[in-house]
């Protein structure tokens, strides 16, 4: 068990187990706490289950537990005694001591079914002693039936049981007698009603032959209905203030629920229900369609909270990548950020040109600036960060060419280079945001002379579409066609304008094909 999840689940039955798998396979971390409690857990299948009809309680969860570690989730064996508020989530106590922090809650932790006070009901629960036709019905088809009416749902038990058996007789037990139009109902169905109260059952050989009744005398039934109250476990959710509230049917208590929305999420932000715990009636496969409706909706709102949290990231990036700070943590960070290679395209579109003077627009570590000097230009290499002129002043002078490498640190968006000084400006992969790119742009081109060269190189947008993870700032990345225009027709001639390009090795190894915006314009004389 990890210390931190972006879920967790409390119940590992069909909801939490569907819930938990929809959840790994978003690639969250989600653990599972199972108290191992299914409601279930008495039945000898489980049924109207598309696949699974009739599988042991027992092997379909054996099954689900397999499906959630599988995709990754993690399971843990323990009883939650309490959820409550953290800094930024919950955090869940363990019996055992133990606690975990989440993002998420989902609950799942069923309900507990409260019988009539009948002795003997709890030992046959799930047996012969049952309350859903649709869970149980076709098991004692045609057998003899026994509904004990607990309330005013009694009636409308044994006619529903009148459809799996002809022999269906309604145990009045403590309800009111049936009323005219109930009884018609009752006689039209051949639904007999036997009056007072049932005291007990009759169990021959492991086998429900009958019950008792107050008088004393025996009813020959086969199996007994009967209308269970499902009590939600909730217990450790008071700390968050949820607490279960009853659900009445037609005028008769039926259990108590989670209060929850169409998709399980409670009144507190970051809990979801599903299953028992927040819908009584519903069945295995309804607990489990629950569990992943639930799913979805905690994947949705974590992506919601993730991407708002990238916003802020993104700005904050935005705001600070670019400033002398960051850049000076980057080169310190490593004793090389670069390869100590010249870029490719200064290499393709300055090697012809007759050396002069050379302004190097963040020079990096120098590998540029002593290519040019090493083929007898002389430059000025500008860098934002001090720790990034100090290497390019050492690489010149361990490459021989210091005499003609000048390295300074300048803010070029503050101080501008010198008008009309330099036969060749490169810029190699500078960006910023649009307007101080822009104004950059201008200024790098008035800094050429005239006759020069002005060569612009950056990271086409044409690379976001590729696995080589550039920068994800669109609107940092430009075209060569829009640096050109920036250019004023009747003082520049554009000699190259194009994504160009070139053959590099995505982090994962796999071999991509990125373009350069190039753009290499001549500054009329």
């Amino acid at each position: 068990m990890d210390d931190r999840y972006d879920v967790v689940v409390i119940g590992g039955g069909a909801a939490g187990l569907a819930g938990a798998v929809a959840l790994a396979r978003a690639r969250r971390s989600v653990l599972v706490v199972d108290a191992g409690e299914p409601r279930n857990a008495p039945a000898g299948g489980v049924h109207n289950h598309l696949g699974r009809e009739g599988s042991p309680p027992a092997e379909l969860l054996a099954s689900a537990r397999a499906d959630v570690t599988g995709y990754g989730g993690q399971i843990v064996d323990a009883t939650v005694t309490t959820a409550e508020r953290d800094d930024d989530g919950f955090r869940v106590v363990l019996a055992d001591g133990r606690d975990v922090r989440a993002r998420r809650l989902l609950v799942a932790t069923g309900g507990v079914d409260a019988l009539p006070d009948v002795p003997g009901l709890a030992d046959r629960w799930g047996r012969d002693v049952l309350h859903c036709p649709y869970c149980h019905g076709w098991e004692v088809r045609d057998r003899r039936i026994g509904v004990i009416a607990d309330g005013p749902l009694g009636v409308r038990q044994a006619l529903l049981w009148r459809q799996w058996s002809q022999h269906v007789l309604l145990l009045r037990h403590h309800g009111d007698a049936p009323d005219p139009t109930q009884a018609e109902q009752l006689a039209a169905r051949a639904v007999t009603v036997v009056d007072g109260p049932v005291t007990g059952l009759v169990v021959d050989d492991d086998r429900l032959t009958g019950v008792r009744l107050a008088d004393g005398s025996v009813v020959d039934v086969d199996a007994l209905v009967v209308a269970s109250r499902v009590a939600a476990r909730a217990d450790m959710l008071a700390p968050l203030g949820l607490r279960p509230v009853d659900v009445d049917h037609e005028g008769q208590l039926v259990g108590t629920r989670i209060p929850a929305d169409a998709f399980g999420a409670t009144d507190v932000p970051g809990v979801w229900v599903a299953g028992n715990a927040t819908a009584v009636a519903a069945t295995v496969v309804v607990s489990a369609a629950q569990g992943v409706t639930a799913a979805g909706a905690i994947n949705a709102d974590l992506v919601a909270e993730d991407t708002a949290r990238a916003v802020a990231a993104y700005r904050h990036d935005l705001a600070t990548m670019f400033e002398q700070d960051a850049w000076e943590d980057r080169y310190r960070s490593r004793p090389a950020v670069w390869s100590g290679n010249p870029n490719p395209q200064l290499v393709a579109e300055a090697g012809d040109l007759p050396p002069g003077r050379a302004l190097d627009v963040g020079c990096g570590e120098g590998a540029d600036a002593v290519w040019l000097a090493r083929r007898g230009w002389r430059v000025t290499a500008v860098d934002i960060a001090p720790t990034a002129v100090e290497r390019t002043a050492a690489h010149a002078a361990d490459a021989g060419v210091a005499d003609r490498v000048t390295a300074r640190q300048a803010d070029l968006r503050v101080e501008a280079p010198e008008a009309g000084a330099y036969d060749l400006v490169s810029a190699q992969f500078m960006h910023l945001p649009a307007g101080q790119w822009r104004d950059l742009v201008a200024r790098l081109a008035d800094a050429v002379a005239p006759g020069g060269t002005l060569l612009l190189v950056g990271h086409h947008p044409l690379d976001l579409r590729t696995t080589a993870r550039r920068m994800h700032f669109p609107d940092l990345m430009f075209t060569a066609e829009q640096a050109a225009d920036l250019l004023d027709a009747d003082r520049w001639r554009v000699r190259v304008a194009q994504a160009r390009p070139r053959a590099a090795v995505d982090p994962d190894g796999r071999d991509v094909t990125v373009h350069d915006a190039v753009l290499v314009a001549r500054r009329l004389p």
